[in-house]
């Protein structure tokens, strides 16, 4: 399978003393939908902008289709499309005027009007863009990367802040754009964005990645098959119940209270679980069940979640 991007060994040090980017390894594959994760400080804002060549590494090779920023900038900027977390567009344009704004800065642009009709906007394309909504703002400025005709997207968080109509909007177009054989190169803060949309994924916590995979190989190899959560009435001393002795048990996390056990048969687990509840004179006031997702993984990396601030 062609490589679209391809970095090794990267590193990326401040001031001779804070290293952000640890000896990274990275292949992202032609067509894909490659998620890039991690915490707050985690060196993955610091990996991407690498990547999109506004930074030098300290040290490390970065190739993108094949190319180098240090020798093939000006044709890499032809063929990347980036849209950022928080884009900043003239308010006094319409949208058709910034899109032809965007599009004079490439020499094979997408058709100003085929861009807005991928993207719903053919009904706002002379509205000012001061006067859009946040949800057509965003898909703005996905627009403004779109019209490069780009061979890879880079979208930083595209759908933060928006609502789900809105969300589902980017999702298809972002799948649209993988169908013409486009690679995208994802973060997100929501994890079902990134089970849903992204081929595989790398989890990046101290500058280096920890985990790497499809989001069922991750959730399979560290998370197990399911979760069962549970909360009892004045859970003093529950913290110190060996609850990763019951059957079927893998790991125990306790968050708020609530009780997360990381099962792979949850029929021999819960009644177990009943039993010793009874046996305490326990009081359960909450008890579910479900398959384990990616944030489960994320949490068991990384010991918290990735929307925390």
């Amino acid at each position: 399978m062609a490589v679209a991007i391809q970095c090794r060994g990267l590193r990326k040090t401040y001031e001779g003393k804070v290293e952000a980017v640890r000896g990274l390894d990275l292949t992202i594959n032609m067509g894909e939908c490659f998620g890039l994760l991690g915490p707050n400080g985690a060196g993955k804002t610091t990996t991407i902008e690498i990547l999109e060549g506004l930074l030098e590494p300290t040290s490390g090779q970065v190739e993108v289709l094949g190319k180098t920023w240090q020798s093939d900038e000006r044709e890499l900027r032809e063929r990347l499309g980036i849209s950022l977390q928080e884009t900043r567009l003239s308010e006094k344009l319409t949208v058709r005027e910034t899109l032809q704004l965007f599009s004079s800065f490439y020499r094979h642009p997408t058709p100003v009007e085929t861009v807005l009709d991928e993207l719903s906007l053919q009904e706002k394309k002379d509205a000012l863009v001061g006067k859009l909504s946040g949800g057509q703002k965003q898909r703005l400025a996905v627009a403004t990367a779109l019209v490069a005709n780009p061979r890879i997207l880079f979208l930083d968080e595209p759908t933060t802040g928006l609502d789900p109509q809105s969300r589902r909007q980017l999702w298809d177009i972002i799948r649209q754009f993988q169908q013409r054989n486009g690679t995208v190169l994802l973060t997100t803060h929501y994890m079902d964005e990134a089970e849903r949309l992204c081929d595989r994924i790398a989890i990046i916590d101290h500058g280096q990645i920890i985990a790497e995979g499809t989001p069922a190989e991750l959730i399979e190899r560290l998370s197990g098959h399911h979760v069962v959560e549970f909360a009892i009435a004045d859970g003093n001393g529950a913290d110190g119940h060996p609850w990763d002795k019951l059957p079927g048990v893998q790991s125990v996390r306790s968050d708020d209270g609530v009780f997360s056990l990381r099962v792979h048969e949850p029929h021999e687990t819960i009644p177990a679980l009943l039993a010793e509840l009874q046996r305490q004179r326990a009081q359960l006031v909450h008890l579910t069940t479900r398959q384990a997702s990616l944030e489960d993984v994320f949490v068991q990396l990384t010991g918290r979640h990735l929307r925390e601030e």
